[in-house]
């Protein structure tokens, strides 16, 4: 997208609300984005179907544009559906950051896998000798594992595709 840096700047301001590292252009929710004049369109596709936080990302979207002067009109698409290919690289590195893992990507060189099962990098040590504990974390969006080696737990945001 080619926004005038005015636009962006609005939308990068408005974070996830179950995870607030992450505005929605880095988490790839932000579809399109029309101005004219002072009328901002924007296509919003959700993580995933009924996920509760489109709600608050709307209504924070029309907030903080409402605060920059321009009335926002926000349009849910479901398709194509959302991925987590769609999160930017700052993204990915936020999340990291913050202590969720970053999803895996399926390619050879990105995924580890370990008679079949994700090795995912613990968030506190480095460590890849973690296991998964459950396929349900913080969110629904996200699985909880622990570092065998430091004994911490931490979020893994699952792959979507």
């Amino acid at each position: 997208m080619n926004l005038p840096s005015t636009i962006l700047d609005v939308l990068e301001e408005v974070k996830d609300p179950e995870i607030p590292v992450l505005n929605v252009i880095d988490l790839g929710v932000i579809r399109d984005v029309k101005v004219e004049d002072k009328e901002v369109m924007i296509k919003l596709t959700p993580t995933y179907s009924g996920c509760p936080a489109m709600d608050v990302i709307g209504d924070d979207l029309e907030r903080a544009f409402a605060k920059a002067g321009y009335q926002t009109t926000i349009h849910l698409v479901m398709s194509p559906p959302w991925t987590t290919d769609w999160i930017t690289e700052r993204g990915r590195k936020a999340l990291e950051e913050y202590g969720v893992a970053a999803p895996l990507e399926e390619s050879a060189d990105k995924a580890a896998l370990l008679d079949g099962e994700k090795v995912v990098k613990c968030t506190n040590c480095g460590s890849k000798n973690t296991r998964l504990v459950s396929q349900f974390g913080s969110t629904a969006c996200k699985a909880m594992f622990q570092c065998n080696d430091c004994g911490e737990p931490f979020d893994y945001f699952k792959c979507l595709r």
